[in-house]
């Protein structure tokens, strides 16, 4: 199995036909209305600074009418390219599609036939001074003049959205926005790569999946160019032992890479959140939003949970007046674009949940861009799962979520009461040569379904301390954040960890299935700041917070909470040496063993911090 295609091929797939998700024949009937209905163009749109970006426009044939533009900017190419080649589907959507827009796709500065030079997740310039300072937001603004300059039977207004990398550009767009701009929707966005999306977790490197991704996406270009090669071939039939055997990151440039990607260097050189980082971040830049903003997310989503639930929150916090809408679903990564999600791993739900989904998005661009129909949504629609309905909130977080503590106990116990014990811990070694697993399975790329899987085949390891509750008389609903607050000590000066929230659910017999509800990982050095890091000092007690992703999901009757804390995640996240350093320069000999200890006493109480409607 070649393993470059994990993350790239998935979202070609999914954003520029969605064909593994649907049946063919509709694909065919969708494809033969676009042909007939739609005309065709390609145009090189000039930017401000003289740079064109490719850009492939589906216009209705039928003149009687005047038409919204409804825009994707991607880097992952709007091919097929050539006025006479029709894609199978324009739109994930078909509602869309035989509701007629304006569709609009574009590849984005430097990426595939559009001129310039790509930057990964482009800084944006909220001070421009010049025809030079281009940006995401610029662009985006140049190509919404252009369109209703050159383009017949438009109406005046413009939607924008997208899917991953994509719903960056959407978001992207928010900032000094054009004033046809009336509707965005950014699903499942790139947002904050250091912080929480696709290249860190909290300052911990996804070691596997980036490797993949820019094998695939970031080969070197000298000019416009209609397909990416691979940078190189890579071939696995497990990623454990492959990973194992390849050692320190710095050997993939060294075996695989040869510093032909560019991303992965910039992602090696920059380990802490510097400016490098802190200028990608667009959370500060939305403000004074005016355009109605959809977001959208899945509760399964590997790669940019993060992304959609603090885009929403930063619009929320700095742009208090903007209609601004969240949807959270039992998705994986874009699932929502799909014919069918009624399964997730050992999870049901019930009923299609992409159904509901689409009808929420035709409704939106319908009415903010075609003044058709009404979108009379609640702030915050989630999927609840464990419970299987969708709820409707004012805010998101609910405002009657209670903060509750959930405390690590002696004995492998779980309580919402406090610990009394005057001396209490767990004690137990990490070792970098033998890594936890982040999955059972034996794959050749990421399991799709980790982020629910069963957490039984980790349980009994030594370096993974578990901690259940009693089984539980009453439904114990939980929404929002999950503040994580350890006390820890370590003989190393480094140490990363991995919390997972677990929900024990019984099987109908003697047996009971550990499902994974949230986990992520949390790089210790960063315990204090992320632009400046400081290593533990060895055998003292020390406080670590940090917060995982948001759930909205029910722990019902007669099941119990658990919560599971190791050190490794492997080979998903890169290993710790457990050594204060750059990482990125570790050599074999820096990783060691450590001897931690996990504190649950009354002086040094470690908790999990859950919001639990009442």
């Amino acid at each position: 199995m070649t393993f470059n295609t994990l993350r790239g091929a998935f979202i070609v797939a999914l954003l520029l036909c969605v064909a593994s998700l649907a049946p063919a024949q509709i694909l065919k009937q969708d494809s033969a209305f676009l042909r007939a209905n739609y005309t065709k163009l390609e145009r090189m749109i000039p930017m401000r600074d003289g740079v064109k970006l490719f850009t492939a426009i589906y216009v209705p044939k039928d003149e009687s009418g005047s038409y919204p533009f409804l825009i994707t900017r991607t880097p992952y190419s709007c091919a097929p390219y050539g006025e006479n080649n029709f894609p199978r589907r324009v739109v994930s959507n078909t509602t869309l599609l035989y509701e007629k827009y304006i569709f609009v796709k574009q590849d984005v500065r430097g990426r595939y036939m559009s001129e310039g030079v790509f930057e990964e997740v482009t800084p944006h310039i909220a001070d421009k001074k010049s025809k030079k300072d281009v940006d995401e937001s610029s662009d985006t603004f140049d190509t919404i003049e252009w369109l209703l300059k050159n383009i017949k039977n438009n109406n005046g207004r413009a939607g924008i959205f997208g899917i991953s990398y994509p719903g960056f550009y959407a978001t992207a767009s928010l900032p000094g926005a054009h004033t046809a701009l009336k509707a965005v929707s950014p699903q499942a966005p790139v947002t904050d790569e250091f912080q929480g999306d696709d290249a860190y977790h909290n300052g911990a490197f996804f070691l596997m999946d980036n490797m993949s991704f820019m094998n695939y996406f970031d080969h070197p270009r000298s000019s416009p160019w209609k397909q990416y090669p691979e940078i190189t071939s890579i071939e696995m039939d497990n990623t454990y032992p492959f990973f194992k055997e390849l050692g320190p990151i710095k050997r993939v440039n060294d075996k695989y890479l040869k510093h032909k990607s560019k991303i992965w260097d910039e992602y090696l050189a920059h380990s802490t959140y510097d400016s490098y980082w802190q200028s990608r971040n667009i959370r500060p830049h939305l403000k004074d939003i005016k355009p109605a903003v959809l977001v959208v997310g899945g509760w399964f989503d590997a790669e940019d949970l993060f992304g959609a639930l603090r885009t929403y929150e930063a619009i929320e916090k700095q742009s208090s007046s903007n209609n601004n809408r969240l949807i959270m679903g039992p998705w994986t990564h874009g699932a929502w674009a799909g014919r069918d999600w009624s399964s997730y791993g050992s999870y049901t739900f019930g009923a299609n949940t992409t159904e509901f989904f689409k009808v929420m998005e035709s409704s939106f661009f319908n009415f903010y861009l075609k003044d058709k129909g009404k979108f009379n949504v609640p702030e915050a629609t989630v999927f609840e799962t464990g419970s299987n309905q969708w709820r409707s909130y004012d805010a998101w977080p609910p405002v009657k979520a209670v903060k509750k503590k959930l405390y690590l106990q002696e004995g492998k116990s779980l309580s919402f009461t406090e610990p009394t014990k005057r001396s209490s811990f767990d004690e137990y070694i990490s070792d970098p040569a033998n890594p936890v697993p982040y999955t059972a399975a034996v794959l050749g790329d990421r399991d799709p379904l980790y982020m629910a899987a069963d957490q039984r085949f980790v349980a009994n390891r030594p370096d993974v301390k578990v901690f259940q509750s009693g089984v539980l008389e009453a439904d114990v609903v939980v929404s929002g954040p999950i503040g994580v607050n350890l006390f820890f000590s370590t003989t190393g000066t480094d140490a990363d960890f991995i919390v997972k929230l677990i929900d024990v659910t019984p099987t109908g017999d003697t047996t009971t299935i550990q499902q994974l509800v949230r986990g992520d990982v949390f790089r210790g050095k960063f315990r204090n700041s992320f632009e400046k890091p400081e290593a533990f000092v060895a055998g003292q007690v020390t406080p670590v917070k940090f917060q995982l992703n948001d759930i909205a999901h029910a722990f019902k009757k007669g099941h119990r909470i658990m919560v599971q804390v190791q050190h490794t995640w492997f080979p998903l996240v890169d290993i710790n040496p457990q050594k204060f350093m750059n990482i990125p320069d570790a050599e074999p000999s820096d990783f060691q063993k450590a001897t931690h200890r996990l504190y649950h006493d009354a002086g040094h109480a470690s908790f999990i911090e859950l919001g639990i409607m009442e």
